[in-house]
């Protein structure tokens, strides 16, 4: 790599992030939102998505249940990324495409926030599990890259980052991610979110 090619991708990522700015800020502002309420109730947030998505929903169940920037209680997110014998035993007697679904179908209650990772929009087990969230009465929030793919017309909010190039896509998916929990984390010092669960807070 050249030092000029270096500064084109940096520039590139950087253009992009503008135009996120410029075009989707009310929508971001919008799933900050959805996310603030839940957590406020007492309900869940969901993360899932395949490959580089998998890593950032991991990462953000983590920001959440861990901390951000700004000291507080965990608050209840969870990766479906993780558990190799939920991942495998689903796959393997249903089908990779409900690797998500199943999930969602067992842990998924209404007004909980499923938001789902798919740069091309159109990765069938995430479809199928935001399709599957929504009958529900979860809140539902996908991250796209341009266009939005299928999950343009499944998902409540669409983030459709302007590019077709899913590593510039991804960097995006993961400021937006940290824009949801800087959010998260002011509605706690705004004391919209309580600082201490309360007992059965999860809404049914």
């Amino acid at each position: 790599m050249t030092p000029d090619t270096l500064s084109e991708v940096l520039r590139e990522s950087a253009r992009i992030k503008m135009r996120l700015a410029d075009e989707q800020a009310e929508t971001i502002l919008e799933a900050v939102e959805a996310v603030v309420q839940a957590l406020a109730r007492g309900n869940t947030v969901f993360f899932f998505g395949n490959g580089g998505s998998a890593a950032d929903s991991q990462h953000l169940a983590a920001e959440m249940v861990g901390r951000f920037t700004h000291e507080r209680r965990p608050l209840p997110a969870l990766a479906l990324t993780t558990d190799t014998s939920i991942l495998t035993s689903i796959g393997n007697d249903y089908g990779f495409e409900h690797i998500f679904l199943r999930q969602i179908q067992g842990l998924g209650r209404p007004g909980d926030v499923a938001i789902g990772l798919s740069t091309s929009g159109n990765s069938p087990n995430v479809l199928r599990a935001i399709e599957a969230a929504g009958a529900m009465g979860l809140v539902t929030i996908a991250l796209t890259g341009d266009g939005g793919g299928k999950l343009q017309s499944q998902a409540d909010l669409c983030l459709r980052v302007p590019s077709s190039n899913t590593a510039r896509i991804q960097e995006s998916h993961i400021t937006i991610g940290h824009l949801i929990c800087q959010g998260v984390d002011e509605a706690v010092a705004e004391g919209r979110i309580p600082m201490e669960a309360g007992p059965g807070a999860r809404a049914e």
